[in-house]
């Protein structure tokens, strides 16, 4: 059995993403990407399905939808991994938050608690 390193609990589910590029790396900068799908998110980062390639490192303003109860958490995030799936047509990312305000972080433990 795998041994879980992860510091924060982490709950599979789906939410409504939305991403603007925001490092000038490879990317044009202010370049808004819609997302539809979050697999799992922890209140230190989410794992994202996408259509679209972003580079390690690429730096991403976030505005994140929660359910319970209804908001929108704003974070800043980078690139900590991609992986390709279906022959380079969608691929999962792992986002970690960084610069994130106290109250963000806060509500997404909140929503995490209540799902788990």
């Amino acid at each position: 059995m795998p041994v879980e390193k992860r510091k924060t609990k982490r709950v599979k589910k789906e939410s409504k993403i939305t991403i603007k590029v925001i490092s000038e790396d490879t990317i044009p900068r202010n370049k808004q990407i819609i997302y539809h799908l979050t697999k799992d998110i922890s209140s230190r980062g989410v794992k994202i399905q996408t259509n679209t390639f972003l580079p390690i490192n690429t730096l991403l303003k976030i505005e994140l939808s929660l359910t319970s109860p209804p908001r929108v958490v704003k974070a800043i995030g980078r690139v900590r991994w991609v992986k390709s799936r279906y022959a380079d047509e969608k691929f999962e990312m792992g986002i970690e938050f960084i610069d994130t305000p106290k109250e963000s972080i806060k509500a997404l433990s909140k929503h995490i608690e209540r799902l788990l």
